[in-house]
């Protein structure tokens, strides 16, 4: 299993993707049953794009980034 695609681009923490944990063919995911926020999407670095899934809070847009 490659550590970069079971954490989240955006915030690091485990993304609990069952697609990058397993062994098999996925029947469900939790990301099955949401819609993805766009802006989370576009607000990722191209080359981070496709390459890991968004944990649960970043893909809804709930994870706030920290401030400097």
């Amino acid at each position: 299993m490659d550590n970069e695609a079971i954490r989240c681009p955006s915030c690091g923490q485990l993304n609990q993707c069952a697609q990058a944990t397993a062994n098999a063919p996925v029947e469900h995911c939790w990301c099955f049953d949401i819609t993805v926020d766009a802006l989370a999407l576009t607000q990722l670095p191209a080359e981070q794009r496709n390459r890991a899934c968004l944990c649960p809070r970043c893909a809804q847009g709930l994870h706030e980034p920290a401030s400097d």
